[in-house]
């Protein structure tokens, strides 16, 4: 890759065959990210409604507990099955990075359980259940965008070597070049 006049470097073209590649890698990673995602989501509501309905703990705060708890299960699943093929060298930042943008789901999904429930009144199990699944589809997406791009980053690209035989295709051409240079 050359350098242009501004000194940075052009991105290669992208082909139809690269852009299709990618568009697989996207989909097979969204799929795993919702075979993960949908195990948290039934240990999620699994845990919610079990604390509900066992202990006198208000709904917010079992829907903490439950959030907690599937945070765990779902870092394994990330770490192990989602992203097993990213960077694995930086183990403490990444489970730091993890522990905070969950937090900031966590916030997402029980905010808007707060929400539903102490600033409307809807505090019916089905109601509950209800925006606590509006909740986790909302902190979904910012979970989703979050750790594809801080937590689970994605190893560097190598570009491939030329083939030995480009190196021979290329003298020919520049021989050529400064044989003409020299007839002129």
């Amino acid at each position: 890759m050359g350098r242009g006049s501004s000194g940075l470097q052009k991105a290669p073209p992208v082909t139809r065959s690269a852009l299709r590649q990618r568009l697989d890698r996207l989909v097979r990673e969204v799929a795993k990210f919702g075979a993960v995602g949908g195990a948290g989501v039934l240990v999620n509501f699994l845990v919610f409604n079990l604390v509900r309905h066992v202990t006198d703990l208000q709904v917010v705060r079992s829907s903490v507990i439950a959030t907690a708890v599937a945070t765990f299960t779902n870092y394994l699943g990330y770490r192990y099955f989602t992203y097993r093929d990213r960077d694995k060298s930086r183990h403490t930042t990444e489970l730091g990075l993890f522990l905070l943008f969950s937090a900031v789901g966590l916030v997402i999904e029980n905010g808007v359980l707060y929400a539903a429930t102490y600033g409307f009144g809807w505090d019916s199990p089905l109601q509950s259940n209800i925006f606590k699944f509006l909740g986790i589809g909302i902190a979904t997406l910012f979970r989703f965008w979050s750790y594809r791009t801080w937590v689970f980053r994605a190893l560097p690209v190598e570009e491939p070597a030329p083939p030995a035989e480009s190196f021979l295709e290329r003298r020919p051409a520049a021989r050529e070049a400064r044989v003409g240079q020299r007839v002129g």
